[in-house]
């Protein structure tokens, strides 16, 4: 079985066919969030200290970090976030920038060994990432687009996907530390596009042996209740082998349906995740004889 190991200093994570699926947390990230972006430009980093640490209590398993902010340092500042989250847990990370500079900063200061998001199947970004993957000893998250853009046909993600496989071996990065993003579409603009992820992740990982991952939340793009969408999608999606994604762990129904795929998927074993979690505490002096003896009277009446 394909594993990818990625590392905090003291801290090893392991994303496989066989091991629990591993909810990378999205928050730290000022994409769409003007008032996180303009925190993170001013030096404030009391709302990432919030988003690490409620992320953690929630049971992300890795943490994204990402400092795309327009106008800003962004080397300097993706720098001094992951400083500042490791200080504060001890998961390992996902470096996010489409910065190369600002990639290599950052994992200039990281302590163990992160995962990279991203690289592209654009020959000129893999001469330029692939190489500091190689130098830092990282993992890297591969995007399945190149020149041409986004392709709608599934089978041509698949190439992109297996290019980048091999390009990355060509540089010495063992196919075990490339975590494969196929790219899900919005299913309310494209209604095959969940039957597209599933298939093509079952190709990815039974002709390519890689791991997968993705951006949970696109799938219900423009949809009304998104989180039960989102819930389903990635129960789905780990079924038909995805080992990964970059999610919310606050919200609580991805997380119930990320749980229940471990669960069926017997990568909770005897389901003890699932019952410590969910198993309704048991009022005082109660017990399981206490219980029979109520459903005995019950009975009589």
């Amino acid at each position: 079985m394909t594993q990818t190991v990625v590392t905090s200093h003291n801290k090893k994570v392991i994303i496989g066919f066989d091991q629990p699926f591993c909810v990378i947390g999205e928050r730290i990230n000022p994409t769409g969030r003007k008032k996180l972006a303009a925190e993170m430009a001013a030096g404030d980093f009391s709302t990432v200290e919030r988003d690490t640490l409620a992320q953690v209590a929630a049971g992300a398993t890795m943490l994204d970090v990402n400092a795309g902010i327009p106008l800003a340092d962004e080397p300097a500042i993706l720098a001094q976030t992951i400083q500042l989250v490791q200080s504060l847990t001890d998961l390992p990370l996902c470096i996010d920038s489409s910065i190369v500079e600002a990639l290599e900063r950052g994992l200039g200061v990281y302590k163990g060994k992160a995962l990279v998001n991203s690289v592209t199947g654009e020959d000129e970004q893999m001469e330029r990432v692939l190489p500091l993957v190689k130098k830092y000893g990282a993992a890297v998250v591969a995007i399945s687009n190149d020149e041409t853009g986004i392709s709608m046909d599934p089978n041509v993600r698949f190439e992109v996907a297996k290019k980048i496989v091999e390009r990355a071996q060509d540089y010495g990065i063992p196919k075990e530390d490339v975590v494969v993003d196929p790219l899900v579409m919005p299913i309310g603009a494209l209604g095959t596009a969940g039957k597209q992820v599933f298939a093509l992740v079952r190709r990815l990982r039974e002709e390519l042996g890689v791991n997968t991952t993705c951006g949970a939340s696109n799938v219900s793009f423009g949809l009304p209740n998104r989180h039960a969408i989102n819930s389903i999608f990635l129960a789905m999606a780990a079924g038909a082998g995805m080992t990964s994604a970059i999610m919310n762990p606050l919200h609580e129904p991805e997380m119930a349906g990320v749980m229940a795929a471990n669960v069926l998927l017997a990568n909770d074993p005897d389901c003890l995740r699932w019952i410590k979690k969910y198993r309704e505490p048991q009022a005082e002096g109660s017990g399981a004889r206490g219980d029979r003896g109520e459903r005995r009277r019950a009975k009589r009446v």
